[in-house]
């Protein structure tokens, strides 16, 4: 291919010793020719330096591709895919780790405050019931001052009240540090999942929802091998897993510190900033935009509760009480009980990124339904076997389709919802389904106090029936909301006015395309000062 390039501004940058270079130039690898790819930016950083000849692209790449196992990932995207989607993977990682320290610590807190397992599980409840504060609070905030900031800030409050709970030396206290730390988990998922799908091409976004959703199930196998090594060879016990996971979120809180805005939000910003509007101003234009989406999506809103409802009973129900499960109902050990969970969390950690992969071809709303289905059929290997072996099959099978399912709700959510309240919808949305199903692990304590059975002579809770019933009916529910809902494959929401701009209420506020062009030089300019110096080492 050979272009010719417009003549330029500066042409001393290409003399040497007053002679010109030549008027042709050779790069020996061929980038995607797409519209806004390296291409464009090899040409124009070849503008700035001065050159005004041909520009030749020579051979095959010689910089080696990811994997295409979704179209649109390749080398030019490396980038996008290891900071920021990853940074958010990191951060929805750290929220369960800090999450899961109580589920899994239910047996020593009980003995720690001398509680019953009824009392410990409130500390979840209140978690679960708070956190639609803190996804109302750190949305609004992500909306309408960018990403970056209230992620930083969202993530260091989490370290705070995870390390102050590991202090705490009574129960009432520890129940306050849990719902204080309730409002700060709340806020991280809506921010993680909005940025991180925002920034890839469409093609991509389905196995990245997958991946990312799948830091829950990650954060999870760490917490539980943590408790399995670590807690119980200190002498702090239990509260070892509590620093630890604060060390872990303040970790991610640098991480994120280390990257840039959204393109997004440095695109609207500048745009923003061009039109001389006050922060008064843009405040004053994000409420009348908030008003006006919800007015025209209040009936959207009641079914993304409603789907989240859901979702959040099969999540917590298969989970926050597993570990109990296994040590009260089937009579296994700490350790077996926490390798079983581990296990568990491998299959869901599987059946989360194959899910978001599949539903990039066949949809968002068939692949929910066929993990979901999956879900039922294991059941009864979940809770009717005896064995260590058997019931770690049963938990890979089962977390497979819950975290299955799961793994296409980021992109689902984030197609759904209102484009320029991305952060705000999806994240108050899956909080307050939290809110409603905050009480499926009391509800559990609280079958298996009634419904009991026998095991080794000893009279013990039956949660196995429990949790089987309870699954069970929440999967039929899932199958029947999901298939009366919506579906927005394929959404190019980045193209969408932000919630500060006038407009951005309205599902149609696309930017323009010249006024995209405009607001994103500094984008632009960004990459090809990068694009320079591979010029430059090319001469």
């Amino acid at each position: 291919m050979s272009v010719q390039a417009p003549q330029l501004s500066h042409p001393h940058l290409f003399e040497r010793h007053g002679t010109p270079f030549p008027l042709k130039l050779s790069i020996p690898t061929r980038p995607r020719e797409t519209s806004g790819g390296s291409t464009s930016y090899l040409k124009s950083s070849a503008n700035l330096l001065g050159f005004n000849g041909d520009i030749s692209f020579l051979g095959k790449p010689s910089v080696p591709r990811l994997p295409h196992i979704a179209k649109g990932i390749d080398q030019e995207l490396c980038g996008d895919l290891l900071n920021r989607p990853l940074c958010r993977w990191l951060a929805w990682t750290c929220d369960a780790i800090d999450f899961f320290s109580v589920s899994l610590s239910v047996t020593r807190l009980t003995k720690q405050f001398d509680r019953s397992t009824h009392d410990i599980t409130t500390a979840i409840t209140l978690t679960l019931l708070l956190r639609s504060a803190g996804a109302l609070i750190f949305g609004v905030l992500s909306d309408r001052y960018g990403r970056k900031w209230p992620l930083i800030a969202n993530l260091l409050l989490v370290a705070v009240l995870e390390l102050g709970a590991g202090f705490v030396q009574t129960f009432n206290a520890f129940l306050g540090a849990r719902s204080l730390f309730g409002i700060a988990m709340g806020g991280i998922w809506g921010l993680a999942a909005s940025t991180a799908l925002e920034n890839l091409p469409v093609e991509a976004r389905g196995l990245a929802s997958g991946i990312l959703q799948q830091g829950y199930a990650v954060g999870y196998l760490l917490a539980a091998v943590i408790n399995l090594y670590l807690v119980p060879s200190v002498s702090a016990g239990w509260r070892a897993l509590f620093w630890t996971a604060a060390g872990i979120s303040a970790f991610a809180a640098f991480i994120r510190l280390l990257l840039p805005e959204s393109e997004v939000f440095i695109r609207a910003k500048a745009a923003e900033k061009a039109s001389g509007r006050t922060t008064e101003h843009k405040t004053k234009i994000f409420l009348a935009e908030t008003w006006s989406m919800l007015k025209g999506h209040w009936l959207l809103c009641i079914y993304a509760v409603l789907l989240m409802t859901g979702f959040n009973f099969l999540s917590h129900g298969s989970q926050d009480l597993y570990p109990t499960y296994l040590q009260t109902s089937k009579g296994f050990s700490d350790h077996n009980a926490t390798v079983a969970t581990i296990i568990g969390n491998c299959g869901a950690i599987a059946g989360g990124a194959l899910a978001g992969w599949v539903s990039q071809y066949i949809g968002r709303r068939l692949t929910i339904i066929i993990f979901v289905l999956l879900i039922g059929a294991f059941i009864p290997l979940w809770i009717l076997p005896s064995s260590f072996s058997a019931l770690a099959a049963g938990a890979f099978c089962i977390q497979f389709g819950v975290q299955g399912a799961w793994g296409v709700i980021p992109i689902q959510l984030a197609e759904m919802s209102p484009p320029a309240f991305r952060a705000t919808f999806p994240g108050v949305a899956y909080q307050l389904g939290n809110m409603v199903s905050s009480a499926s692990a009391q509800i559990e304590a609280t079958g298996g106090e009634n419904l009991r059975t026998t095991i080794n002579g000893k009279d013990v809770p039956d949660y196995a029936t429990v949790q089987g019933i309870l699954i069970g009916v929440v999967a039929a529910f899932v199958v029947v909301v999901t298939i009366i809902g919506p579906e927005n494959h394929g959404s190019h929401f980045e193209k969408h006015k932000t919630a500060f701009e006038v407009g951005g209420g309205h599902d149609e506020a696309v930017v323009e395309d010249s006024e995209s062009v405009a607001a994103a030089s500094s984008i632009r300019d960004e990459k090809e000062k990068r694009s320079v110096e591979e010029i430059k080492g090319v001469v």
